[in-house]
């Protein structure tokens, strides 16, 4: 049985340092752990390090935590869509660390998994590589990325049972399985949590040995990053 909590800041009581390193789990506005940044943003915590592979929007998602300057450095593959983002970044205000997609996910992975680093072929040549080891198999050259490891870990699932079983909702998996693992404490939110055995073991996308807590917080709003219409007749 995990520990659940109806309340997001009960959920993170005792979690939230300052200075901490945070993975959230989302793509854009899709799976984001949205009733957990609103409690971090409550809790006043502050010099933040966030892993995640976008930013938010400006004033939703992670982009409240950098609208209330709680965040110090960003480790992310796109943050495109946020304007705040873009101004602290160019004004020197928030460190930026930016990270292939692919990247991002296997350090959180190995981070999981107790692998300290491994090499790949992205981004040799470029500016990713700066810095980094380089080395040679098979007559290619390969960069050395270290795991990441968070103090926290705060995603979003659809469903759990009381051990923390979790399953996710079509592309809302996307980032929240790694940022899961990487995290020394992972706290869920989710959309319905059940009695152990209803969920069929084959279909567990998260074990329940990776979440140590879980906040059962209802209904969801459902955020949309752009909307397209047409005019009546276009079609």
């Amino acid at each position: 049985m995990k520990a659940i909590f109806t309340d997001a800041d009960e959920a993170l009581e005792g979690a939230l340092v300052d200075g901490m390193t945070i993975c959230a789990g989302g793509f854009g506005l899709c799976g984001i752990p949205e009733r957990l940044i609103d409690a971090i943003e409550r809790s006043g915590v502050e010099d933040l390090t966030l892993v995640s592979n976008n930013a938010g929007i400006d004033g939703v998602g992670l982009g409240k935590l950098l609208r209330s300057r709680q965040v110090r450095r960003i480790i992310a593959s796109y943050v495109g869509e946020n304007k705040e983002f873009a101004r602290q970044y160019l004004s020197g205000e928030v460190e930026v660390e930016f990270c292939p997609q692919g990247t991002l996910a296997e350090r959180c992975r190995a981070g999981g998994a107790g692998i300290p680093a491994f090499y790949t072929p992205t981004g040799v040549g470029t500016e990713i590589a700066n810095g980094k080891e380089v080395r040679r198999f098979g007559g290619r050259d390969y960069i050395l990325e270290t795991a990441i490891v968070a103090d926290l870990a705060i995603i979003k699932g659809w469903k759990a049972d009381r051990a923390g079983n979790l399953l996710f909702r079509k592309t809302a998996r996307n980032f929240n399985q790694p940022m899961a693992t990487a995290g020394r404490l992972c706290v869920a939110e989710v959309e319905e949590i059940v009695e152990i055995g209803a969920i069929d073991p084959d279909t567990v996308h998260l074990p329940g040995v990776y979440v140590q807590r879980l906040l059962d917080t209802g209904p969801y709003a459902k955020h949309i990053e752009f909307r397209t219409v047409r005019a009546a007749g276009a079609a």
